[in-house]
């Protein structure tokens, strides 16, 4: 293949602003010294990574993936969370046996009604010319 043009490529890659995307961050993965994959034949860095893309020889999914990792500012990372040893207190008992049972813990409950009267009862502040 003489020359490149986006037609040789776009079967890979659907979208044209895609394809510049992926060969423009092949091609300065290339200048940072990353390993090419198809013959140099004297050309430059962009039409390297168009050929690459038309060649087959790198993914376009692997082109993405590692485009999006390259602009990404934070990555956040789920750690699991270290288990936290049990403490027991000066008398040797575990924390747990001064926890009640979770039959004794009750929760007030309040109907709609009893939540709407409340709320209608709330004053709202005085003003004052401080503001």
């Amino acid at each position: 293949m003489a020359r490149v043009t986006v037609e040789d490529c776009i079967d890979k890659v659907e979208n044209r602003f895609e394809l510049v995307l992926l060969a423009g961050h092949r091609a300065r993965q290339i200048s940072q010294g990353e390993p090419i994959t198809v013959d140099r034949d004297n050309d430059k860095n962009p039409v390297v990574a168009l050929r690459e893309i038309a060649d087959e020889t790198l993914s376009p999914g692997d082109l993405k993936e590692a485009l999006i990792h390259s602009l990404q500012k934070h990555v956040e990372v789920d750690e699991p969370e270290p288990d936290l040893p049990v403490i027991a207190d000066q008398s040797g008992d575990s924390p747990e046996a001064d926890a009640p049972d979770e039959a004794s813990v009750s929760f007030d409950r309040m109907s709609e009604e009893e939540l709407l009267a409340g709320i209608e009862g709330l004053v709202p502040p005085e003003k004052s010319d401080d503001f």
